[in-house]
């Protein structure tokens, strides 16, 4: 069955939106000495991130592997 590359391509653009959020938010519970909620906001940035990583690596994978 081939890979649905469209459709993962779509999911790693939510994924940039999430990301956006995501970090907005955690900025702005930085900004409001919010220190447990920004610790664990950036945790989830951090998470989204490599979601994003891998799933960027199966939508356009190396040829050098």
């Amino acid at each position: 069955m081939p890979t649905p590359r469209a459709e993962l391509s779509s999911v790693v653009s939510a994924l940039d939106e999430l990301l956006r959020r995501v970090g907005a938010i955690a900025d702005q519970a930085a900004t409001e000495h919010e220190d447990d909620t920004a610790t664990e906001l950036f945790a989830v940035e951090r998470a989204l991130t490599g979601a994003r990583r891998r799933l960027s690596r199966v939508v356009t994978p190396s040829t050098r592997r």
